[in-house]
């Protein structure tokens, strides 16, 4: 079933699909930052079956010190087209897309309770980290990582190092 999905960049007339599938996916808090994040800076892909936007996530880079990061700030999909591989293409296309912009590594943060979205993001390379790790790699600058990828309480860091 991915084969029928396409990944593109988001253009202005999918706000309104994205939108809907925001308030399918997230509370009311999560749905208004996600929404609001469409037009920040970063890029936003979607997946597309038939033109019809189905999914899509939201890629953020951001520097500490001299080095470049990723993050897969957020993820959703469409429920009627869950468990067909949308979200993991997303993911793979999101995780390219940011490889390919020269992200040393990946983040991404997932409410504790979407495990369907961690399993996902465990599947395409990316794995539970600790406040332990972070602290080892950013030292005291953890806390601007924390702002950059907009970590809300409740949620769960994963990594995908090179």
């Amino acid at each position: 079933m991915t084969n029928d999905f396409s990944i593109r960049v988001m253009v202005p007339n999918d706000r309104e699909r994205i939108k809907e599938i925001i308030d399918l996916s997230f509370s009311r808090v999560m749905g208004f930052f996600a929404f609001h994040s469409l037009g920040e800076e970063g890029q936003v892909l979607v997946s597309e079956l038939r033109g019809e936007v189905v999914g899509f996530t939201k890629l953020i880079d951001f520097k500490i010190g001299n080095i470049k990061y990723g993050c897969v700030l957020w993820i959703a999909v469409h429920p009627d087209f869950r468990r067909k591989g949308v979200a993991s293409v997303l993911t793979a296309e999101g995780t390219k897309f940011l490889r390919e912009a020269g992200c040393k590594a990946l983040f991404a943060s997932v409410q504790r309770r979407k495990i369907g979205a961690q399993m996902v993001l465990m599947r395409n390379g990316f794995r539970r980290t600790s406040f332990l790790e972070l602290w080892r790699l950013f030292r005291w600058r953890v806390l601007q990582f924390y702002r950059d990828i907009w970590l809300a309480p409740g949620e769960v860091v994963l990594i995908q190092l090179p």
